[in-house]
This record gives C-alpha cells, structure tokens and sequence, in this order.
C-alpha cells in the first residue's frame, strides 16, 4: 500500500482516528491511577527516580511551551513549514513526557504539598495552598479535555495539504483552540511543579492500586 494510500485513507477517518487515539491515551493515564493489573506493568521505582523524573518532565514541559508558542508565532506570520515543524515537535514532547509520567506514577508515587519550607523569604499565607490546588485542578482539567481537540488539530495538520487545512478542514479554529489550551495547561503545571519541588515542602506517598487521590496527583 503506498505512502499516498494510507494518507488518503487516514484523511477520510481523521474523526475515528482522534477518538481512538484519545481512548488509548485517557486509558493508560486512567489504567496507572486505577487498575492494579495495569500498574504492575511498571517496575518500582524509588524516590529519588520520581524526584529525577519530575524534573525531566517539568523540562520537557517547558520546551513544550518554548515550542508551541513558536508555532503559534509563525503561523500567525504565515510561516506554514515552520509552524508544522514546531508542532510536530511539540507533539513528540508530549509523547516523551508521557514516556516519563506514566512510570513515574505507576511505579514510584506522589507529592502532596505541605505549606512550610526551608526558604525564610518565601510566604507562608494561608492562601498558598488553596491557590496551589486551585492551578493544579485547572492545569489537570484542560490536560482531560485538551486531548481530543489536540489529537484532532495533529491528524489533521498530518493528513491534509495547506490547501485543504486553509479551505476544507477547521484546522485553523481547532488549533487556536487546542494551543490555547495546551499552552496554559503546560505553564501551570511547571509552576504547580516549581511550588511543590523547590519552593514549598512536600510528603511523599509510594505508588499504591486505587488510592491515589486527584490533589496529589504529580505535575
């Protein structure tokens, strides 16, 4: 079967693929907090890896960031090859890191922020915390919902011509959208990782089947 075949036919199931993709997706981030079965796929980790990894992540999120606004910026000044490219890119970093955060939770565990720290300068307010929840929730929320109209923009921009993504497809609108989404998604979740990692304290919870709780889940 040629290249062009397989495109032509990827083109005609851009919908059925995306809803694929997102299932496969939401379930080996749901099988890692919920099912046992799936958990033990993992090898156990110990806390000085899941500290590694968060850090990984934490990078890789922001070259995410870095590289998304890139696409943003030239497609906004109509630099079509470069906008693909930078969204390709930012694609492979999201698989990356879902390379590193998948073992991370299934086989090592989570920080629950504690409001106390090391550093006299930083602020101990009451609502430091809640604020801390309140970023970690909106940062989890636009990761659920972002991921269907992510996959979407992607098999688009990947199965259709400029032509067809400009006049036929709503590249155009759903990329703004899944952008705008992704991005602040990404911010939010390096910020909520900078405030449990290095500003503020934090406990730690070994991996366990079931039990993780949505507050605690690491960013």
């Amino acid at each position: 079967m040629s290249t062009a075949s397989v495109r032509e036919r990827a083109k005609e199931r851009a919908t059925a693929i995306t809803v694929l993709l997102t299932v496969v997706g939401y379930g080996a981030v749901g099988g890692v907090f919920l099912v046992p079965e799936f958990q033990a796929l993992f090898p156990t980790l110990t806390q000085e890896t899941v500290n590694l990894l968060a850090h990984a992540i934490a990078v890789v999120n922001t070259l995410a960031v870095i590289s998304l606004s890139l696409g943003w910026y030239w497609i906004r000044n109509d630099e079509v090859k470069k906008h693909a490219a930078a969204m390709t890119t930012s694609f492979a970093l999201i698989l990356l890191f879902l390379g590193m955060y998948l073992p991370k939770v299934a086989g090592g565990g989570t920080k629950e922020f504690v409001l106390d720290s090391s550093y006299a300068w930083v602020p101990l307010w009451d609502w430091v915390y809640p604020a801390y929840l309140l970023m970690l929730a909106i940062h989890i929320v636009l990761s659920v919902v972002s991921v269907p109209v992510v996959l979407y923009a992607i098999v688009l921009g990947l199965t259709h011509t400029e032509r067809e993504l400009r006049n036929e497809t709503p590249h155009r609108r759903v990329g703004r959208i899944a952008a705008s989404a992704w991005i602040l998604s990404l911010v939010l979740g390096v910020v909520t990782y900078l405030l449990l990692n290095h500003l503020y304290d934090s406990t730690f919870a070994a991996a366990e089947a079931a039990t993780a709780l949505l507050p605690a889940v690491p960013v």
